[in-house]
């Protein structure tokens, strides 16, 4: 088919314009690649590629239990806090992790220097008791060879009220043992004290004295000065009755 448009001709069996004055235009054309395609083969992609340096998520079946612990408090600080980005989630859960780190630390030594300077009878950070701990036991056990006016004076110098009554009633019972009232075993309780105690009126007084010793050291109460020379009084008018 040949149009005829403002001189130009075209011929739709050539694809071609012609005009009057005998100039042809080509229609441009799509280029085609018609060269050989080089076809290649990758094998082992798998193995090779299957090291940690290419594991760019972890995956509670490739992580250790150390990392998922850390990942599961770190999404319990995201979602605690409404942190939205998970990198500062991580951030905060390696501060807390240190904070932790770092307490547990204090702790051990805290407990390793209060147990040895509770060996020489001192507290780690209160007053000394000059070696008012251990050493009762060891009074307990030597009532017969200690000097208890010299420990009562000590312990009343340090202001250790509790200690005080403590060597008061030890010092007690090395009386009534002496004066062959009662026969003093370490491992005997006040009532058995109490049942060995014939006389009505010694046995009234120990009672008492035995009730301020139980409230007050087994107590563990705090005790001021008013209320320990109210129990000092009970044990020394008792010592004195006894040493008549």
């Amino acid at each position: 088919m040949i149009l005829l448009l403002f001189g130009i001709t075209y011929n739709s069996n050539t694809a071609t314009f012609e005009d009057l004055s005998g100039f042809k235009t080509v229609q441009d054309s799509v280029y085609i690649d018609v060269d050989p395609i080089d076809k290649r083969e990758y094998t082992d992609l798998k193995d090779k590629y299957d090291s940690s340096e290419f594991i760019y998520e972890r995956t509670a079946k490739n992580s250790g239990w150390w990392t998922r612990f850390k990942q599961w408090l770190s999404d319990v600080f995201r979602d605690l806090f409404n942190i939205n980005s998970d990198a500062k989630a991580a951030d905060i859960t390696d501060v807390i992790l240190k904070i932790f780190y770092i307490v547990i630390v204090l702790l051990v030594v805290f407990f390793i220097v209060k147990a040895v300077l509770n060996r020489e009878g001192s507290w780690v950070f209160g007053k000394s008791s000059d070696k008012s701990i251990i050493p009762v036991t060891d009074v307990e056990n030597n009532i017969f060879e200690t000097n208890f006016v010299t420990l009562i004076k000590d312990a009343e110098h340090n202001n250790n009220y509790r200690l005080a009554i403590r060597y008061y009633y030890l010092w007690l019972l090395k009386t009534l043992s002496e004066s062959e009232i009662i026969d003093y075993d370490v491992e005997k309780t006040n009532s058995d004290y109490y049942n060995e105690i014939k006389n009505e009126s010694t046995k009234k007084e120990f009672s008492y004295t035995s009730y301020l010793y139980n409230y007050i050291w087994y107590g563990e109460f705090d005790i001021d000065n008013t209320r320990f020379n109210k129990a000092k009084t009970a044990f020394t008018h008792f010592l004195n009755s006894i040493k008549k």
